[in-house]
């Protein structure tokens, strides 16, 4: 099979030739700059400085000879930004504080903080104040809460939703349309798209960190607790949002058809360690309605399938999700409470893709012994895998500091039939 075949027989729940591999198709799928900058060294690939194309996670560009050497089977097409406002052009070395020498945006602007904290300034407006923080020694920008003061009486979901997003202009969607033709018909690969107006409630997203003076509620803590002090504003966000999201779907649509394979749709995290954030009921009222729609449009106009990531333990929300129109769950974080793969793969392996979970990247994969992250994978690619509808990929970016031997060992693995 081609890589472009062995994904869409996955999505379609079939049975494939090889396990497939995804390593940087999406923000939540990617690998660490510092990481990658030895990735490519272990695959015997020139040495080449990675390019930062996200900076609160700090990922690296996953170039087509490490897709080609590394054996991935999908890529992404998506627009040249950052959630900090940094157009991804113009290109500068940096170097991390780990000594790694990357590339990163020209409108990437920092200042130091006299503890050696670095910060950066969104849209690179160094007379904005910080949206991202990096302390010293660091491996990423943690976003900085930049609250305003409130008035609580007068929320207003049209402030906060125009600070965010926008309805698809004809540059972008040229931009859009021109890399989905060329990956589609210059590789074999499986595209994979992303509609960042569809994560209702990401709270990575909440501080704005690419709005100079965000407006409305951008404290994380406070966000949280919105859902039940002010739930008409925050379903007024929603409301707001996903009209823009609809429209941009019909624009994408139009630009790239049928080329696309896959949508990303939501980064919105539900769950935690130990259960999810909110409750069914919770889920249900606030977030269900607006999945659905954005579900229903994508199934009833095109052939793609709707991938969600939720880190944790998200159990008791699967049932609501999955009549939601959900088809593919990312990171599938199998050491969170309930996450068992097997009772995964029992309940929901006909109804949900599971693109992730292929190794856990909390312990094994980053502390583990390369025969203990060949054991694992080993034993996702056979639960999780049995009849398709299983993409590989670890529980979510791989991180700074994975020893080498233990990422080569995990593809190793992906190089092997299972049945």
């Amino acid at each position: 099979m081609t890589p472009r075949e062995r994904i869409q027989r996955a999505l379609a729940h079939e049975e494939t030739d090889l396990i497939p591999l995804d390593l940087g198709a999406t923000d939540v799928t990617g690998i660490h700059v510092s990481t990658y900058a030895r990735f490519r060294e272990a695959l015997g690939l020139e040495p080449r400085r990675p390019r930062l194309i996200e900076p609160l996670q700090m990922l690296a560009q996953v170039e087509m000879d490490v897709v080609e050497a590394a054996g991935l089977d999908a890529v992404p097409v998506s627009l040249p930004g950052t959630v900090f406002g940094l157009p991804l052009k113009n290109w500068k070395p940096w170097r991390m504080p780990d000594g790694t020498e990357i590339e990163v945006p020209g409108d990437f602007h920092t200042t130091r903080g006299p503890d050696g904290t670095t910060y950066l300034h969104p849209q690179g407006d160094l007379n904005a104040a910080p949206s991202g923080s990096m302390p010293a020694g660091g491996y990423y920008f943690d976003p900085v809460p930049r609250q305003q003061p409130l008035d609580l009486d007068r929320l207003d979901p049209q402030e906060w939703v125009d600070d965010m997003y926008h309805v698809y202009q004809d540059e972008e969607l040229r931009y859009l349309e021109e890399t989905a033709q060329r990956l589609y018909h210059d590789t074999d690969r499986a595209l994979v798209g992303w509609l960042g107006e569809g994560g209702f409630g990401d709270i990575a997203l909440v501080p704005g960190l690419g709005v100079s003076r965000p407006r409305g509620i951008r404290d994380p803590e406070q966000w949280i607790m919105a859902h039940v002090q002010y739930p008409d504003y925050i379903k007024g966000v929603y409301r707001l949002q996903c009209d823009i999201a609809l429209r941009n779907l019909q624009l994408l649509y139009e630009a790239v058809g049928d080329t696309l394979q896959v949508i990303g749709i939501s980064g919105t995290d539900f769950g935690t360690q130990n259960g999810p954030f909110i409750s069914p009921d919770m889920y249900r009222d606030i977030y269900q309605p607006f999945h659905r729609e954005l579900n229903d449009w994508i199934h009833q106009h095109t052939p793609w399938k709707t991938f969600y990531h939720t880190c944790g333990s998200v159990m008791a929300l699967l049932d609501d999700m999955v009549n939601a129109g959900v088809d593919i769950l990312n990171p599938v974080q199998c050491s969170a409470a309930e996450m068992d793969p097997a009772t995964l793969k029992s309940r929901y392996g006909d109804r949900l893709v599971f693109w992730g979970g292929g190794v856990d990247n909390q312990h094994t994969l980053p502390f583990g012994t390369p025969e203990e992250v060949r054991a694992e994978a080993e034993s996702r690619c056979r639960i999780l895998g049995a009849g398709g509808g299983f993409v590989f990929n670890p529980v979510h970016n791989v991180q700074p500091g994975t020893p080498m031997p233990n990422l080569m060992a995990m593809l190793d693995v992906l190089k092997r039939r299972f049945s």
